[in-house]
């Protein structure tokens, strides 16, 4: 704790440095120089704390997840245990020896054991899946044309392989890891309709004794949710190091899966059109109605001459905050990409203190405008076109991100058996939209052109 304390106050002096150059009258090459390297701290010193609050909350979980299972009847822990361990060892021999064509469908090396394995596992968890739904059901809409039937090819994957597959997808999507938008997993890839209802134009009224009441009908619609299908692409690897028992082939997998996952999904979550894809925040936003801000620039808070063309003023900031309704502001975010915050941390506003402020509190978020944000690589920079959207401010709560928990995993080996290699491919579904019953909870400000 002591650590962290010294780290956050250290980053906190670094800051009041950086912006002591930024508060000086002549920016010179040696303030800018002493800006940029004061900043350097500040983002090292950033890292560090980071890295060691995600190690504790690692250690918290687990230590959870411990104590959990203590409180399990001893046979009931050791039946569970056995059971993923030999799923878990089946999983890695299959990915590794494939099985051998023909109509035996013989797995090398196992037998048939491994196969009977995972065939009984898949049933299982399928036949579970199936009911837990059904008790869920509600009445739904017929089926959407974009929606597919699920086909039995691959395997399920492990638990273990899941969850390595979501840390490498956050890294590069971090929308997908709950802290930001609502994330909601279903056992099936059925059409979901999500209700929506805007009551926001009646009131409690006055009536008189014996009084007539007038009637004030709710008006209600609902979002259907789908569930595209996403694959990883081919990754191929040779015979020998399929072979080499030194291999980890869980890690190797779930790594590249995981990268290429998080980079699409990130891309259609942001910026995907609704039409054979999921509908992403800014298409979602364009379609709610809601009334863009245009940008005035930062020239009211550096006398310069800059235009909302090539930048953002603090007054943009805050016309944009206050274009979202109240009660959408009480949990409120930024989204932006990282060159707009690397904009944003040399703005001050008019009483010269900065937008930018880093967090001291135990897990307290960095901060612009008093608001935490959410770096998103995938959104426009600043000046790359003309009237591009380059910051979403408001409840991402309310943008809902739809995922099928079935992750399949298949072994192609005759596609590169001249080469020696052996490929592998994996499948996902997804589906998005913003949940707006009409008083839109987000809103973007839109640089001029």
């Amino acid at each position: 704790m002591s650590t962290l304390k010294d780290l956050r106050e250290k980053r906190a002096a670094a800051h009041a440095k950086a912006v002591e150059f930024l508060k000086a009258t002549d920016q010179t090459a040696e303030t800018r120089s002493g800006y940029d390297a004061a900043m350097a701290d500040v983002d090292s010193l950033g890292g560090d704390i980071k890295r060691i609050e995600r190690a504790d909350a690692a250690e918290a979980e687990i230590r959870a997840a411990v104590n959990s299972t203590q409180e399990i009847a001893p046979k009931t822990t050791k039946n569970l245990e056995e059971r993923a361990a030999e799923y878990r060892a089946s999983f890695v021999r299959a990915m590794r020896m494939g099985k051998i064509s023909g109509r035996t469908g013989t797995w090398i090396g196992s037998e048939n054991r491994d196969k009977v394995v995972l065939d009984r596992e898949m049933a299982e968890m399928k036949a579970e899946a199936r009911a837990q739904e059904n008790r869920d059901a509600l009445e739904v809409a017929p089926m959407l044309v974009h929606i597919g039937t699920y086909s039995n090819l691959g395997y399920f994957v492990p638990t273990g392989f899941v969850q390595a597959i979501e840390q490498a997808t956050k890294w590069f999507a971090p929308l997908l890891d709950g802290s930001v938008i609502t994330v909601m997993d279903t056992a099936t890839g059925q059409p979901l309709p999500m209700p929506t209802s805007n009551d926001t134009a009646q009131a409690a009224t006055i009536v008189g004794e014996a009084g007539t009441v007038n009637e004030q009908d709710v008006t209600a619609s609902q979002i259907n949710f789908g569930a595209y299908k996403f694959t990883s692409g081919l990754v191929k690897a040779s015979l020998e190091l399929l072979q080499d028992s030194a291999f980890d082939i869980e890690a190797w997998l779930s790594q590249r899966f995981g990268e290429r996952f998080g980079r699409g999904m990130e891309s259609y979550l942001t910026i995907g059109t609704g039409s054979s894809q999921p509908t992403g925040l800014l298409t979602a936003i364009a379609a709610s109605g809601a009334t863009s801000i245009i940008a005035a620039g930062s020239s009211e808070s550096t006398g310069g001459a800059q235009t909302g063309a090539n930048s953002i003023g603090y007054s943009d900031l805050v016309n944009l905050e206050h274009s979202v309704d109240p009660s959408y502001r009480r949990g409120a975010k930024y989204m932006f990409h990282d060159q707009t915050l690397s904009s944003l941390k040399r703005i001050l506003d008019k009483f010269g203190r900065p937008l930018w402020v880093p967090g001291m509190a135990t897990n307290a978020p960095d901060t612009i405008n008093g608001f935490p944000y959410v770096i998103n690589q995938s959104m426009p920079q600043i000046g790359s076109v003309s009237e591009a959207v380059t910051v979403i401010f408001g409840d991402f709560k309310k943008f809902i991100a739809r995922k099928v928990k079935d992750l399949s995993v298949i072994r192609l080996d005759e596609r590169y058996a001249e080469l020696g290699e052996v490929g592998f491919i994996s499948f996902a579904r997804l589906d998005a939209n913003l949940l707006d019953a009409g008083t839109h909870p987000l809103n973007v400000l839109t640089q001029h052109s």
